[in-house]
């Protein structure tokens, strides 16, 4: 992960580059902000570049040891530090450490540096299972950190998710944040800084990521996947400055049209009061699969929000494919202040029992019969 491979931030990539040439980069740096913002492979690409031995131009140069090793994350001097699970049969007292699950750390940031934490949680395959940072890991970081450098340069630990650090753990760690060695750089990743420890607040540098701009996620896009520049541009601004959620809205396109053709059907049989038509339709729906139900459902409810806008003539606010908005220009009187908060609680019901495994076949036809009487309430 390169400086130029980060999707937008250019100011801010330009910041930390100045405080790295400059050497007043604090040696402790809380990376936070909105979620999808790319704070990992920041942290990352800072890394490269500070342990870079012939960096210019505010970028690694990509050809020295220390660069060959960062294309695999293996260099010596760059620890990780993340929430684990206990593996299967050890004891109750035999906590994990973040090196345990080194190759699968590597794996997934190689694969796609902006993964989240479901994407890590589906990597460990936690079951039931809530992973965290044990107290096990302070005692490995402070090895780790008082021991000279390997390449005679930095030492660099970025815990991903402090937030799930344990209260000992994070105790712990309150001297060597303080008063590190010399070139030492803490990068704590974070997702929500309520969790955390004011005193590890305290002794940290507040960096605050913002979302990324919808014309450098449209970039991308077009770059990375070779999308036109209308549906890059619709993905962008349903992004909502989020490249994790550009991405999963780029896989539920491939379903859309499925999913409007789904939507198209429930709402029509509502309308026809087509029990055995709802019936078959919600045994075609509990086929698909948990994950695909929760995806359609989202979809849904964004068609509804966007046939509600569509009453108020806003075109600049509507964010459409020309599929949709045939279906839409017909369809659209029939959502209004009177059911939209009617409809909205249903899908968003039908959303939470999916979530907690509830019948697919009766949350389903639960939820078409009712919208009978929310469509007819106009």
């Amino acid at each position: 992960m390169y400086f130029r491979d980060i999707i937008g931030q250019e100011v801010l990539r330009k910041q930390l580059c100045s405080c790295v040439d400059e050497n007043r980069l604090a040696h402790a740096l809380l990376l936070t902000g909105p979620n999808g913002n790319g704070k990992l492979p920041i942290a990352v690409a800072l890394a490269r570049y500070i342990l870079c031995s012939n960096r210019h131009n505010g970028e690694a140069c990509g050809q020295c040891p220390s660069c060959i090793k960062m294309d695999k994350l293996i260099h010596s001097d760059l620890h990780f530090v993340f929430p684990v699970k206990k593996k299967k049969g050890s004891s109750s007292d035999s906590a994990p450490i973040s090196d345990d699950y080194i190759a699968e750390w590597r794996e997934i940031f190689l694969k796609d540096p902006y993964f989240g934490y479901a994407d890590w949680l589906t990597m460990l395959d936690v079951e039931n299972q809530q992973p965290q940072i044990y107290e096990k890991e302070s005692s490995e970081i402070l090895h780790k950190l008082s021991m000279k450098s390997r390449e005679g340069g930095w030492k660099i630990m970025i815990i991903w998710q402090p937030e799930k650090m344990n209260e000992t753990c994070s105790n712990k760690l309150l001297k060597i944040l303080e008063e590190p060695p010399a070139e030492t750089l803490f990068m704590l990743v974070a997702e929500n800084t309520e969790h955390i420890l004011p005193t590890i607040l305290s002794r940290s540098q507040r960096i605050e990521i913002p979302r990324i701009a919808n014309e450098d996620i449209a970039a991308a896009l077009q770059k990375r996947y070779l999308l036109e520049s209308e549906p890059a541009r619709l993905i962008a601004q349903q992004s909502g400055g989020s490249w994790e959620k550009a991405e999963a809205m780029l896989k539920v396109n491939n379903d859309k049209k499925l999913y409007l053709e789904l939507f198209m059907t429930m709402m029509r049989m509502a309308y026809k009061r087509d029990i055995q038509a709802m019936k078959q339709w919600s045994e075609q729906v509990a086929a698909m699969g948990r994950e695909r139900q929760k995806e359609l459902l989202e979809y849904c409810q964004r068609m509804i929000r966007e046939n509600f806008i569509m009453n108020f003539r806003r075109n600049e606010m509507l964010y459409l494919t020309p599929e949709e908005r045939n279906f839409s220009i017909k369809f659209s009187p029939f959502v209004n202040e009177n059911n939209i908060f009617g409809i909205m609680e249903e899908l968003s019901e039908a959303q939470k029992y999916v979530e907690h495994n509830v019948n697919a076949k009766m949350i389903f036809f639960d939820m078409a019969l009712r919208m009978i009487v929310w469509i007819k309430n106009r």
